[in-house]
């Protein structure tokens, strides 16, 4: 519902402020005084076509907000949800346009592409009028409307999810079909390449264990040699390290009067042959179980030239092998459990009559349907003096059917009999437009989920007694959409549908000298009534005070 209405240097327009509630809220004033002002501002607050004319001129901008009261729209709440948008129980449509023509949308003050904000406005708010926000041109709103009048919302939802699960389905077969003989290459190729590299049979941590190894064989020569040496220098005979030590332990051993010094360099030199002794033992089991071996380097040398040539011609390093071949098996493992094509055609069969069982379930309704929301709305259209308008739903079978089911539904009328039945954007006028839209409104009214309903001169061209049923069918539509926090806003120049009112708002033309500029104030008591008996007769003359008091009296 349509709580609150800020419109600021908008054409005509400085600074307006509007406070909207449930029920049925008509727009009045003199012919030129701008009625359809705030109607348009509302269109630019919720995603309509703008441009830098419509900014007033000497301003910087136009700046529009338009607040809702969405607490009892789960729908409008899941798709600002959906959104990662703040969804309490009341959300901010705004919308600004520059005076160099930039356009800016928001909702709940994040900024958003303007056709988001279209989307998300066309669930709070239908405007009925004759220009584009008019839903009643678009057929998927036709389809809509006999959805929700045949009670088929659910069976709707089953459809549409029933074909997306099928297209979904069908796109997955088409893609396997084509690329199967891609798969087919692929399956031979990874086989191809794990044979190679389960014949390598590379185990965790034995390229480092080679690499030592090769190291060790290639220097074994040179480790020998320099052992031997070692040796000789050690205990190898005659002027060795061993025989020196002796020789100082001897010459120690003789000195007269040993100094408690001398004892001490005396045991650091026995410790010292005692371990140059074992130091010696050490090398030699060493050297006697030190074996130079080409054949094994050979075998070593040639075990890691064949992981370092897998290893480049998969372009990965040696120790990712092992990785890679789980990665490689799993691949494999997922193209052979992979739905054959057989499978995958006989899914989407089943899926296929899946959908049209349900969308054929959901014909038989709209069919039904149908001529009963015929029906209906003709009634209403002859008692808005519209005798000779009818109106059918056309049902048109689908060549290829989509996720509303079989076929297309379209609202046509014929405005004279006789008349072959067309689209009514091609020969509804915008008066009978409205009148059509005033008419399928109050049928659909207690299955329609459009909290808002907005009509703009839908009282064109009539007067009278036809007037006073006009007037009766808005208060009656405003009375069920308030039922559940809904709201009906209509312009209009006729006494009989402003008396039937909720609320009444006056809009007014003033001027200082230097320009214009429009404001509207909400009318009760003595205002109201003077302003019904200006509409009825031009002045407020005693008599047309009175008929102003009966009619108001009568719309309670």
């Amino acid at each position: 519902m349509l709580l609150h209405l800020s419109i600021s240097q908008f054409t005509l327009v400085e600074q307006l402020e509007l406070e909207f509630g449930p029920g049925t809220s008509a727009l009045t004033g003199e012919t030129g005084a701008g009625k359809s002002i705030t109607l348009d501002a509302l269109g630019l607050a919720l995603g309509g076509r703008g441009s830098a004319e419509l900014v007033r001129p000497g301003a910087s901008r136009t700046d529009i907000s338009a607040t809702f009261d969405i607490a009892d729209h789960p729908s409008a709440e899941h798709w600002l949800v959906s959104r990662e948008m703040d969804a309490g129980q009341e959300v901010i449509l705004r919308r600004t346009i520059g005076a160099d023509g930039r356009s800016r949308a928001y909702i709940n003050g994040q900024p958003v592409p303007l056709l988001q904000l279209r989307a998300f406005a066309q669930q709070l708010i239908d405007i009925h009028s004759q220009h584009e926000h008019q839903s009643l041109l678009n057929k998927e709103t036709h389809c809509r409307l006999l959805d929700e009048f045949a009670q088929a919302q659910t069976l709707a939802t089953e459809v549409r999810s029933r074909f997306k699960t099928w297209q979904e389905q069908y796109r997955h077969y088409r893609a396997l079909a084509d690329s199967a003989e891609e798969t087919e290459a692929r399956r031979h190729l990874l086989q191809y390449q794990l044979q190679e590299l389960t014949r390598l049979d590379l185990s965790t941590g034995e390229i480092e264990a080679l690499e030592r190894e090769q190291r060790q064989l290639s220097k074994a020569g040179d480790l020998l040699n320099g052992g031997y040496q070692l040796a000789a220098l050690l205990s190898g005979g005659e002027g060795d390290i061993a025989e020196q030590l002796h020789r100082a332990l001897q010459l120690l051993s003789t000195l007269p009067d040993q100094a408690p010094a001398l004892l001490e360099v005396s045991q650091m030199l026995d410790s010292a042959r005692i371990q140059v002794d074992e130091a010696a033992d050490t090398l030699s089991r060493h050297i006697d179980r030190f074996e130079v071996d080409p054949e094994r380097l050979a075998e070593v040398e040639a075990r890691l030239s064949a992981i370092y040539q897998t290893a480049r011609k998969h372009r990965i390093q040696p120790q990712e092998l092992p990785a890679l071949e789980q990665q490689l098996q799993a691949e494999l493992d997922d193209i052979n459990a992979a739905d054959t094509l057989e499978r995958r055609a006989a899914e989407c069969e089943e899926l296929e009559c899946q959908f049209r069982k349900a969308a054929g379930k959901l014909s038989q309704l709209r069919s039904k349907a149908a001529q009963q929301l015929a029906e209906a709305v003709n009634r209403q259209l002859a008692a808005l003096a519209m005798p000779h308008v009818r109106m059918e739903l056309a049902l048109h079978p689908l060549a290829k059917p989509n996720g509303r089911g079989l076929e297309d539904v379209e609202m046509l009328i014929t405005t004279n009999p006789g008349q072959p039945p067309r689209a009514l954007g091609k020969i509804a006028s915008g008066g009978e437009l409205s009148r059509v839209s005033l008419a399928i409104q109050v049928v659909t009214a207690r299955t329609s989920r459009t909290p808002t309903l907005v009509f703009d001169e839908v009282d064109v061209g009539i007067g009278g007694a036809t007037g006073d049923v006009v007037g009766r069918l808005l208060r009656q539509l405003g009375e069920v959409h308030s039922g559940r926090n809904g709201q009906v806003i209509c312009v209009t120049h006729l006494a009989q549908v402003a008396a039937r009112a909720h609320r009444h708002y006056l809009v007014e033309k003033h001027s200082d000298g230097d320009s214009a500029f429009i404001a509207l104030r909400e009318l009760s008591g003595d205002n109201r009534r003077e302003e019904i008996a200006r509409m009825l007769g031009g002045e407020a003359t005693a008599q047309s005070l009175a008929h102003a008091e009966e009619m108001l009296s009568r719309a309670v």
